[in-house]
């Protein structure tokens, strides 16, 4: 599947919106993407997450043991793509502020791929990375179906993507004077 493939995908499911939006990253950007509107489509997300898992076939070598996604946006998408996979979904969440793995256990030395929606600046990923490090277990990469920085950030552990669509992305303080003039909303999911 290739990017415009999967920007059709998000297209024809109205996930693609344009304005002013304050990312999860706390970047403003004038293109959101609402996976939201994707997931609600079983068949849609069906699509993209067995291409997805065709990815992460061809370039992580070795077994997988767990699929593990960062709530709330990666909780879909890693289910979806374990299902593929053949391998357990799992899940951290926010507790305290930190990603935790409140509601399973891990093995130690068990090798984990990360899945998430969509990765801007990739921290969700890197704080997951961080968690299931301190529980001993071996995260061999992580994927997402849109990587909204075309290949620009680093993760930490080889980062599998579907898509890749550079969106501009600006600090609050350095807006362009038309995403300036509009009124910014923040649909995402990081203060829940």
């Amino acid at each position: 599947m290739k990017t415009e493939d999967v920007l059709d995908i998000f297209r024809d499911a109205g996930a693609v919106l344009e304005g002013h939006f304050i990312l999860t990253s706390g970047l403003r950007s004038p293109v959101f993407l609402q996976k939201a509107r994707v997931f609600m489509h079983a068949d849609k997300t069906e699509k993209l997450c067995r291409a997805l898992a065709g990815e992460i076939r061809a370039k992580v070598p070795g077994r997988i043991d767990y699929v593990v996604g960062p709530a709330v946006g990666g909780l879909i998408p890693a289910y979806e793509t374990s299902r593929h996979l053949g391998v357990p979904a799992i899940w951290v969440e926010r507790e305290g502020g930190e990603f935790r793995l409140r509601r399973f256990e891990i093995e130690k030395g068990a090798r984990v791929v990360i899945v998430e929606d969509i990765v801007t600046t990739g921290l969700s990923i890197r704080e997951t990375i961080d968690c299931l490090k301190k529980l001993g277990a071996e995260v061999v990469a992580a994927a997402c179906i849109i990587d909204r920085s075309a290949g620009k950030t680093d993760v930490g552990v080889p980062l599998v993507a579907l898509a890749e669509y550079e969106v501009p992305a600006y600090p609050a303080d350095a807006l362009p004077p038309e995403l300036a003039a509009i009124p910014p909303v923040k649909p995402g999911s990081r203060n829940i």
